[in-house]
C-alpha cells in the first residue's frame, strides 16, 4: 500500500558544473549516495527513457539501482510516449545487465489511468486564450495499480519543443500518459508557439503537469534522477551533470545547468545548417524533425537546412501518427490549424497536428532531407510529398563530410560557411534576435 506523501521534500544528490565530465563511477557513487538517504523498499519500479533517449545515461542509471536493489526491483517501463517499442537489442545496448524479463511495454492508447482534469480555466489562462480545454493528467496504469514503495523516473534535461524543457514530469505525464493527455499537450506547446517555449523552464506545458503533479499526483512514490548531457567542444558527448530529488526544485537546478551546456547563441543568423541523424537513434522525422525544432531560431529567413538521414524509414513511429503526417505534411501553421477545423481525424490527434506545426519552417527557410538508398528508407517522392525537399546522400555527403566538420562554424575549401550539428537531440541553437518571439 503507498503512502500518501510519503517523501519529505527534497533533494537527495545533486553535482552539477559546465566543468564536469561525469563518468560511469561517478553516476554509480551519485545515485548511490541518494538510494541509501531513501531507505530500504520493498517493491520498486523504474522508468527511464527509450532507446531515443541512448545519450542521457538513463540505461547506466537503471542499471545500477538494478544492481542496488537486486529483486525488490521487479518492473522497468520505458517512457515510450507514442514510440515504438524497443528491441531486445536496443534494451541490450542501453541497459547492460539489467535482466530482460523486468521490461514493460507502454501503450499509449489502452494502458493508461487518468488521475484527475486540470480545469479547462487553467490550461486557458496559463496558454493565453491559446486552448480551451481540460487536461486529463493520464498515466500508465502501472504505477497506479503496481503497490509501489519507490518509482523512479529517469532522464535527461535538455531544451525541448513541445514543453520547454524536457524530463522530469513530463516522463510521467507523457512518456507514460494516454493519447488524449499526449495530444493535447503538445497542441498547447506547438500553438503558444515554440520559440516562445524553447529553453525555458516555466512554460504553459509545464504548468499543466505541475498541476497535475501537486493536485493528482503527490501520493504516488516518485524520485526524480535527472542527468545534463551534452557535446563538448571536441564534438564528444559529456556528462554535466547528475540531480535526484522528488519536487520541482531539482528539475530547476538540472534545467539551470542546460541552458549552460545545451544552449547556443549564434553570433549571427545561420545561412546553412546542416545536422548529422546518428542512425542509431534516428529513423523517423518525428524524431529526426529535432534538427528543425532545435535550430530554427538561428537559421536566417532564405536559409537553408541539411538534414543528413541515412537511417530514416517512416514519417511517425505511430502507424496513425505516420499515415496523418503523410495526409497533410508539413506546410506551416495556418495551413496545420484549418486542417484541424476541418478534419475530425486530426482534431481526434493533436499530437501529430502540433507535429506538423513544429516540423515546417514557416516558409522562412528550405529543408531538405537526404535519407539513405537502402530499400527500407523513404523515397524522393515520399520526402517530397510531405513539403520537403530531397538530395542524394551520396552527393551531399561528398559535400559535407561530416567525419571532418566540427560542431559550429566550418569553412569549407571552396570558401562556403556551414555550421555542422552532428546531434540535433542534445542542444539548441538561436540568435539573440530571434530567441523569445
Amino acid at each position: 500500500m503507498m503512502l500518501k506523501n510519503f517523501f519529505i521534500k527534497m533533494i537527495y544528490y545533486q553535482n552539477g558544473s559546465p566543468q564536469n565530465n561525469l563518468s560511469n563511477d561517478d553516476l554509480h557513487r551519485g545515485l548511490t549516495e541518494a538510494l541509501n538517504k531513501l531507505g530500504d523498499r520493498k517493491k520498486v519500479l523504474a522508468i527511464p527513457p527509450d532507446y531515443t533517449r541512448l545519450p542521457s545515461r538513463a540505461g547506466e542509471l537503471t542499471e545500477i539501482a538494478w544492481k542496488y536493489y537486486g529483486e525488490k526491483l521487479t518492473d522497468v517501463l520505458p517512457a515510450l510516449g507514442t514510440h515504438s517499442p524497443m528491441t531486445d537489442e536496443q534494451i541490450n545496448h542501453m541497459f547492460g545487465e539489467t535482466p530482460r524479463n523486468l521490461f514493460r511495454i507502454h501503450d499509449w492508447r489502452r494502458d493508461v489511468i487518468t488521475l484527475g482534469e486540470v480545469p479547462a480555466a487553467y490550461v486557458k489562462q496559463v496558454s493565453e486564450g491559446k486552448v480551451d480545454f481540460s487536461w486529463p493528467a493520464q498515466v500508465n496504469r502501472l504505477l497506479v495499480e503496481g503497490n509501489f514503495d519507490l518509482i523512479f523516473s529517469i532522464g535527461q534535461v535538455v531544451p525541448h519543443e513541445v514543453v520547454g524543457m524536457a524530463n522530469y514530469n513530463k516522463n510521467i505525464f507523457v512518456g507514460t500518459g494516454g493519447i488524449e493527455g499526449i495530444n493535447k499537450s503538445h497542441f498547447v506547446g506547438a500553438v503558444y508557439g515554440m520559440e516562445r517555449m524553447m529553453g525555458r523552464s516555466d512554460t504553459p506545458v509545464r504548468k499543466i503537469f505541475n498541476y497535475a503533479s501537486d493536485h493528482f499526483a503527490s501520493h504516488l512514490p516518485i524520485i526524480y534522477v535527472l542527468t545534463v548531457v551534452g557535446v563538448n567542444k571536441e564534438g564528444n558527448q559529456q556528462t554535466y551533470g547528475l540531480f535526484v530529488g522528488d519536487d520541482l526544485s531539482v528539475f530547476d537546478l538540472a534545467a539551470r545547468l542546460s541552458l549552460e551546456v545545451n544552449f547556443e547563441m549564434v553570433e549571427k543568423p545561420l545561412k546553412k545548417v546542416v545536422v548529422w541523424l546518428d542512425p542509431t537513434e534516428f529513423k523517423s522525422t518525428w524524431l529526426g524533425n529535432k534538427s528543425i525544432y532545435r535550430t530554427r531560431m538561428a537559421i536566417a529567413d532564405g536559409g537553408e537546412l541539411i538534414v543528413i538521414a541515412p537511417a530514416l524509414r517512416e514519417f511517425g513511429e505511430d502507424k496513425e501518427i505516420d499515415r496523418l503526417i503523410r495526409k497533410y505534411g508539413y506546410h506551416g501553421t495556418p495551413a496545420t490549424l484549418k486542417a484541424v477545423s476541418e478534419n475530425e481525424e486530426l482534431r481526434n490527434n493533436l499530437s501529430a497536428a502540433a507535429h506538423l506545426i513544429h516540423g515546417s519552417s514557416e516558409g522562412r527557410f528550405t529543408i531538405t532531407y537526404c535519407p539513405g538508398k537502402s530499400p527500407e528508407n523513404l523515397t524522393k517522392e515520399e520526402i517530397e510529398s510531405v513539403g520537403f525537399r530531397w538530395d542524394d546522400i551520396d552527393r551531399v555527403m561528398k559535400t559535407y563530410r561530416v567525419e571532418t566538420l566540427k560542431n559550429g562554424v566550418n569553412t569549407l575549401p571552396d570558401g562556403e560557411e556551414v555550421f555542422f550539428i552532428s546531434n540535433p537531440a542534445l542542444g539548441l541553437w538561436a540568435h539573440r534576435d530571434r530567441f523569445g518571439e
